[in-house]
């Protein structure tokens, strides 16, 4: 029996293709004015002062951890359920991670008393991940984390737009990272944005993700700037003009998606609720939600019970 759902369905419309044209019609598809309007509409659609425009998440959470200068024999806490992204990125900077478990097979989102369990002297940020878009217990996550002079970057791939308290996901911590990859609410094929309040942070990251360079090709093929200094070990992960047309068109789109996923959303918890051999996460959650998955947990099960389950038709 074949595997019938999809792994993603793009809302990809002319809107999309128009945009990519007017990019390629413009003879800068590369960094430049686009990847600029998308950071100012992030920044505006998240009411937080900077973005930067990146090739990843996994780039953004690179970069997150090298302009809070963690380092080899630093300790980061990290969630156990997540992507390997989140852990490489703390072993791309020589740190070491360090797992927290859940909360609960009701709430998938790191646990903050285990966080607190795990400090140690050598510890010196925490990454906490939304799952599905499920906020974390942001405030005794920063309560923590003030406590013990720590930083933390929420890994918000799966939450744009999602809320804790009033805040969006992503504005809470020092600094938040977003994925663009094809199957997120928000696609561009592949990219990321890193967000923050602190311009030191900024001002790190934007050289960082363009070879460690004063100033961008954009800028001297416009003759804003004649000449350029390499003051850091940078690397590249820039986004280019062409992803970034389409996530202004996938963000203009956001609302409508969302609301339509709360839709299905509910709907789902309607018709499985009565069902006794599964768990819903997060079933009680209020407030507004991304929705990126709905997950589901087997009771008493397996990998052989789940991939059954998932080929039922």
């Amino acid at each position: 029996m074949s595997y019938r759902i999809p792994l993603f369905d793009l809302n990809f419309s002319e809107e999309e293709e128009k945009a990519v044209i007017d990019t390629m019609k413009s003879n800068w598809i590369s960094t430049g004015l686009k990847c600029a309007e998308f950071e100012n509409l992030f920044s505006e659609m998240l009411g937080i002062k900077y973005s930067v425009s990146l090739s990843s998440c996994t780039g953004a959470l690179h970069l997150a951890l090298k302009a809070l200068g963690i380092s080899k024999g630093d300790e980061v806490i990290a969630p156990s359920l997540t992507f390997v992204a989140t852990i490489n990125a703390i072993k791309y900077v020589q740190a070491t991670p360090v797992f927290a478990d859940i909360r609960s097979y009701d709430d998938l989102t790191i646990d903050p008393s285990q966080i607190e369990e795990l400090i140690t002297s050598r510890t010196k940020a925490i990454i906490v991940m939304h799952y599905a878009g499920f906020s974390c217990d942001m405030d005794r996550i920063m309560a923590i984390a003030k406590n013990h002079d720590l930083k933390v970057i929420e890994d918000a791939c799966h939450g744009p737009l999602s809320e804790y308290s009033g805040k969006k996901l992503g504005t809470i911590g020092d600094i938040g990272c977003f994925s663009f990859f094809s199957n997120k609410n928000i696609s561009t094929g592949e990219g990321g944005m890193l967000v923050t309040d602190d311009e030191a942070i900024y001002k790190k990251t934007k050289l960082l993700r363009s070879h460690g360079m004063t100033t961008m090709s954009y800028e001297r093929s416009k003759g804003h700037a004649n000449s350029y200094d390499v003051i850091d070990i940078g690397y590249n992960y820039r986004m280019d003009d062409i992803r970034a047309s389409l996530g202004i068109v996938q963000l203009k789109k956001m609302k409508e998606d969302l609301i339509r996923r709360a839709e299905i959303r509910k709907y789902y918890i309607e018709q499985l609720s009565d069902v006794e051999e599964i768990i819903i996460p997060f079933i009680n959650h209020e407030g507004f939600v991304s929705n990126y998955i709905f997950p589901i947990i087997l009771k008493d099960s397996d990998i052989a019970k789940r991939d059954h389950t998932k080929n039922i038709t």
